[in-house]
């Protein structure tokens, strides 16, 4: 069972809890209770099925945020070998909510950027919830720029509500260091694979999002603002978050309609918390699928594409009336 409940999870608690008990009362005692175990079970698949294929954008707002769902660290862990973190923009400082550095996945080295949030209450604090400074972004970028030097593709994972809005990160010039980030991304001589592995949000996220390919897991989100920030601004009423993440079209079905993102990369039944090394084997499969497309082309036609991508985005209606 996993720790944490959202609301529309409740039903699936309580038949959890009773497959539970019933093995725990069963156990070591001649019963033949069988035959009521794949009962509850059965149901309890049914049940998941029905919840999970018919969730709202709301909802899935609410998983992409789940406090159980896998961290950066924990792809870092299941997916690369041998990660070594690097430090630093070499201008202010070290920012942790940016965590980044060589590693490998499946002998091919690579260069690692991701937000971390933290896995708990004191590492949330620590990291400041995935929400960077500016020396964050400019750390994020000197590995990005190490990958070019060095001829090796960029992997990002992409999980924060944005960048972080304080004083200090704006007298430290918080725009300016997103703006060079998307300026040198599109630029960047060398494959560059963006994640998104749980919330994307705004500027704070697209800093670390411009890649020759975007993936989404199918429970994440990925919206210029958050639904409580958008109803917050159109209705002054911040209950309307769930009209706002209708509106909004933030999923990664959605995105994927759009042509915003290349891939939905599909989640285990009841989100990457049910199954997280089974989430991370999925994940790096799909992977190492677009890293091998991505380093067959050559650089000129890579950022070409890459420029064109990115171009294509939106769309415009004239009306003529001049």
């Amino acid at each position: 069972m996993v720790r944490h409940y959202l609301d529309f999870e409740r039903p699936l608690l309580e038949l959890e809890r009773e497959i539970e008990d019933l093995k725990r009362f069963s156990k070591g005692k001649q019963l033949h209770l069988n035959e009521q175990l794949k009962n509850l079970e059965d149901k309890y698949r049914r049940l998941q099925k029905e919840i999970f294929s018919n969730l709202t954008r709301w909802q899935i707002t609410q998983m992409a945020r789940h406090i159980d769902r896998p961290k950066a660290s924990h792809y870092i862990q299941w997916m690369f070998e041998n990660f070594v973190e690097l430090h630093g923009d070499r201008v202010y400082g070290d920012d942790p909510a940016i965590v980044g550095g060589l590693s490998k996945l499946n002998g091919r080295s690579v260069i690692l950027v991701a937000h971390q949030r933290g896995v708990d209450a004191k590492e949330m604090a620590q990291r400041n919830a995935g929400m960077p400074h500016p020396e964050g972004y400019r750390k994020a970028l000197r590995l990005m720029r190490m990958g070019e030097t060095f001829r090796k593709p960029v992997v990002t994972m992409i999980d924060t509500p944005g960048a972080f809005p304080g004083v200090g990160a704006e007298e430290r010039g918080q725009a300016e260091a997103i703006a060079r980030n998307l300026k040198m991304m599109i630029l960047l001589r060398t494959p560059i694979l963006a994640i998104v592995i749980g919330e994307g949000g705004s500027g704070g996220a697209l800093a670390i999002g411009v890649g020759d390919r975007i993936l989404m897991l199918e429970y994440s989100i990925y919206s210029v603002i958050s639904p409580e920030g958008c109803a917050a601004i159109l209705w002054k009423d911040g209950r309307k978050k769930e009209v706002a993440a209708e509106s909004l079209k933030l999923t990664a079905a959605d995105l994927f309609r759009l042509g915003v993102i290349d891939e939905v990369v599909k989640e285990p039944l009841g989100g990457a918390h049910r199954d997280p090394q089974g989430m991370a084997v999925s994940l790096k499969q799909v992977v190492e699928r677009h890293l091998r497309e991505l380093e067959s082309k050559d650089i000129e036609e890579l950022l070409a594409l890459r420029y064109e991508k990115f171009r294509r985005m939106g769309a415009f209606v004239e009306d003529g009336s001049g």
